[in-house]
């Protein structure tokens, strides 16, 4: 309702990334033979429309941004920085379900940002993995609960159909019944 109202408000990381992302506006098949290259090339080929889903804040950087240790090469998919944030946001795309190790990776891409990209001003850098599937429970145990840094949004090719808005307004519905709320004005007045 909040969102409804009054747009998007962004004060902390968790505000920025929502779940899923919809980029439809790309026209890609969803197929097994999907590979992140075609994924990624068709995201910078609509950065606006990329932009717009993200929402406001998002500024574009790069794209397969090299780190080089010890004579290693690791390449970031694409780096933002967040205007509102002040901080890097950096994104690895995924075409399977997340894994353990994905997770591994952008939080090492992160750590990297922070200890040497990361300037006065800037504010610890976040990581978002774009998947179309995966596992919360792995996600929980992968990065433990005090992390603030790292995030993980399933992306969908198309639109949901409309059976599919009806489950999902049925589980958010679901999900806010079984939430702690706050007492009413008379449950304050009975205590």
């Amino acid at each position: 309702m909040n969102l409804a109202t009054h747009g998007q408000e962004i004060s902390r990381p968790v505000d920025v990334f929502k779940d899923p992302f919809v980029i439809e506006f790309l026209g890609l098949p969803e197929s097994p033979k999907l590979v992140e290259s075609k994924l990624e090339q068709a995201l910078l080929e609509n950065l606006q429309q990329f932009l717009l889903e993200l929402g406001k804040g998002f500024a574009f950087v790069s794209r397969q941004e090299r780190i080089t240790l010890a004579g290693d090469h690791f390449y970031i998919d694409l780096v933002f920085y967040h205007t509102i944030l002040k901080c890097y946001v950096l994104i690895d795309l995924k075409v399977g379900k997340l894994t353990h190790a994905d997770l591994g990776q952008i939080q090492f891409y992160a750590n990297y940002f922070d200890r040497e990209r990361r300037t006065e001003g800037d504010n610890p850098t976040l990581g978002l993995i774009l998947c179309p599937d995966k596992n919360d429970a792995v996600v929980k145990y992968t990065l433990g609960d005090q992390n603030r840094k790292i995030f993980t949004s399933r992306y969908q090719l198309h639109l949901p159909t409309e059976a599919e808005l009806q489950a999902e307004i049925r589980r958010e519905l679901r999900q806010l019944a079984s939430s702690p709320s706050k007492p009413t004005t008379k449950q304050a007045r009975k205590k």
